[in-house]
């Protein structure tokens, strides 16, 4: 019989492609890794990884295998989790990855909901954009909150995409800039002479910020590039500089900043939750996407709440 740990690993493998990087990814040394597939060759009666000196890849069997053993673990977890359903009471560990502005929006709203389920416990890590879907499909964590900038997130066999809310870029100044004025018009062609700061060229809120201004011939070069969405906005709030970022961003409450809505239907991202539609219906993970629903709610009245201010 084959032993689901093995399986466990040889798709662990076929997703990292290396056995050094599978080992460090399940925290085991290379040569278990390597032990616990030649035990799974053995049970199998057929080689799955051909093998050099410096590097080892799966073979057409090896592949057919990983193919056999997602649907065996997907079909196990979905048995643990209408099992758990019956139990009704969430217990256990829910493990939730987030984007990281999602990470600080969502972290109060989850404490303070979840803490009454004392059975239950969340631990919430931040992923960079883009990670999150692949961290849920390869079982590394429950539920990711991820952020979809090009309307491309959709349901598939193995896992449920759950919306959220719309989170539009906005413009950020420092308090006594001239554009804090709410009675002053914003112009996107006059703004391209001020002094942006933005994410590194490739991050997806800078593509954000540059098919904002699209249609006015695009941004100038932009002089100041940080890392981190954080860091832009204690630097605005210094006098460094305006920025262009997502309202979620602003759940850090930075200080010294003003808030402006860009005109018309500025660009924007949706939030959404993901999970395996194998293990929807565990209580544990179930209570913790109705938990994250009811933060996304009082967090999208906030952001409308700063959209109707600036009218």
């Amino acid at each position: 019989m084959l032993d689901l740990r093995r399986l466990t690993l040889i798709c662990e493998f076929a997703r990292r492609g290396s056995i050094a990087a599978t080992a460090t990814a399940l925290g085991y040394s290379p040569s278990a890794v390597s032990q616990q597939l030649v035990a799974l060759e053995r049970e199998t009666g057929t080689a799955l990884l051909d093998r050099t000196a410096r590097s080892a890849e799966l073979t057409d069997a090896g592949r057919r295998l990983v193919a056999h053993a997602e649907r065996i673990l997907a079909m196990v977890e979905e048995a643990e989790s209408d099992l758990s359903a019956q139990a009704g009471s969430p217990t256990g560990r829910v493990v939730l990855t987030a984007f990281p502005t999602a990470a600080v929006a969502f972290a109060p709203a989850l404490a303070r909901t979840l803490r009454r389920h004392t059975e239950l416990s969340l631990r919430l890590g931040q992923s960079r954009s883009g990670r999150g879907m692949r961290e849920v499909q390869a079982g590394e964590v429950d539920i990711a909150l991820i952020d979809d900038w090009y309307g491309r997130a959709r349901d598939s066999d193995s896992t449920r995409v759950f919306p959220l809310l719309h989170d539009p870029l906005v413009l950020v100044v420092p308090r006594k800039h001239r554009l804090a004025d709410p009675d002053i018009p914003l112009d996107l062609a006059e703004l391209r002479d001020e002094p942006w700061m933005a994410t590194p060229d490739g991050e997806p809120s800078r593509l954000a910020v540059d098919r904002l201004f699209v249609d006015v011939g695009g941004t100038k070069p932009t002089p100041w590039e940080f890392e981190g969405l954080g860091t832009i906005l204690s630097l605005v709030a210094k006098g460094i500089g305006i920025a262009a970022v997502p309202s979620l961003a602003l759940a850090a409450g930075v200080r010294g900043i003003a808030v402006r809505t860009f005109p018309g239907d500025p660009v924007g991202r949706e939030v959404h939750a993901v999970a395996r539609t194998s293990s929807v219906h565990r209580p544990s993970v179930s209570v913790t996407l109705r938990a994250i629903h009811v933060a996304a709610r009082y967090i999208a009245a906030d952001l409308e709440q700063l959209r109707l201010a600036e009218r």
